[in-house]
């Protein structure tokens, strides 16, 4: 089975597209497809839908990426740590890789120890997806990538077609629009866009984002136990070190949460977001007082995941950085975690000819 990512490595033709509308409709070789406008611009890659890059200005015009990837796409086919991915078809942890639905037991590819993790060892961030539409500049950049994922696929019930679209607006606007339809049998659905981000500049060294501030609009989280498995219970953050509605430095309390592995300490926390789940409501806002860089994010899911990189080790990406431990966050929007597996967790499930909606809009300034 490893012969086959290296294979892909080798013989897909990596393109740079720069422009065009729908000038790459429907093709299915790997390439990347830049969205601009003005001095904003994001990178994204056809393989796993994965954003490679995003650069825009800091507080006196210098511009940098603040995305953590890497250089050529066989790195991305190689790699372990969900750079930029879109994660699926079940993003997260699934407890034993299995669950039972409608009275049949659904086994899963464990991936994380005897777990399933981002929809298993070939989840959607290890497929080449088919380009729909692209326009690179203008008034409204976008690309739509479609995969369509088979009855079975790393032990998933049903076949789902899937679309993502990344979109480009004014000012410093990015949205990322998922849905997938589950097409002959009830299935379980749970997307997320796995980008880290160091507003300082990916691989800008330091502390990484440990200076960072974060203020995440959750008063509650849902607790784990050793192999990051929710225990089933949603609790208040208010008097404990997950509690961050107030804008909090990320390295204030990081030390003090056990981060899944002897030694290893951080945030790797799905938060239940306030509000109406389906509804579009402000998720958090981080900030970064040296280059006077923030981002906001809404989107319309029942939880975030916010992790912190904690498993980030010496990771060689673009121009030969180094990403060290802390060294950029994740914010990704998503349903609870083991959901399949906890009945009182929002369902994840959906039903033949239903239809599974993501919504997440980054608004960035500085």
């Amino acid at each position: 089975m490893a012969r086959v990512p290296l294979l892909l490595a080798l013989c897909c033709c990596v393109v740079a597209a720069l422009g065009g509308a729908n000038a790459a409709a429907g093709r299915k070789m790997v390439g990347v497809y830049e969205l601009k406008k003005g001095d904003f611009s994001v990178k994204v890659t056809n393989w796993g839908a994965t954003i490679t890059s995003v650069v825009l200005p800091d507080s006196t015009g210098n511009l940098a990426d603040i995305a953590l990837g890497y250089d050529t796409i066989a790195e991305y086919v190689n790699g372990s740590s969900y750079f930029g991915a879109l994660v699926g078809r079940v993003a997260n942890r699934v407890a034993n890789a299995r669950f039972v639905l409608d009275g049949k037991v659904y086994h899963l590819y464990p991936n994380d120890g005897k777990n399933a993790l981002h929809g298993g060892h070939r989840g959607f961030s290890k497929v080449i997806w088919t380009v729909k539409e692209y326009v690179g500049g203008g008034d409204s950049p976008h690309i739509t990538l479609y995969y369509h994922s088979f009855d079975g696929e790393e032990g998933f019930p049903g076949a789902v077609d899937v679309y993502v679209t990344y979109h480009l607006s004014s000012p410093y606007v990015l949205s990322v629009h998922m849905n997938a339809t589950a097409l002959n049998k009830a299935t379980p659905v749970n997307l997320a866009q796995h980008t880290y981000w160091n507003l300082g500049g990916a691989g800008s060294g330091g502390d990484g984002v440990l200076h960072h501030t974060v203020q995440l609009f959750a008063s509650r989280y849902t607790p784990v136990d050793a192999s990051l498995i929710p225990t089933g219970r949603v609790v208040p953050v208010a008097g404990t070190p997950y509690d961050l509605r107030s804008p909090t430095t990320v390295g204030a309390h990081v030390r003090q949460i056990y981060g899944g592995k002897a030694g290893v300490y951080g945030y790797d926390t799905n938060y239940a977001v306030d509000g109406e789940s389906g509804a579009m409501r402000k998720v958090a806002v981080v900030r970064d007082g040296v280059s006077g860089r923030a981002m906001e994010l809404w989107a319309n899911q029942p939880g975030v995941q916010f992790y912190t990189g904690n498993f980030l080790d010496h990771v060689v990406g673009k121009g030969g950085k180094v990403y060290g431990q802390y060294g950029a966050l994740c914010l990704e929007t998503q349903g609870f975690p083991d959901a399949v597996n906890h009945p009182n967790f929002p369902s994840v499930i959906v039903r033949p000819g239903g239809v599974y909606k993501h919504d997440m809009v980054f608004k960035f300034s500085f």
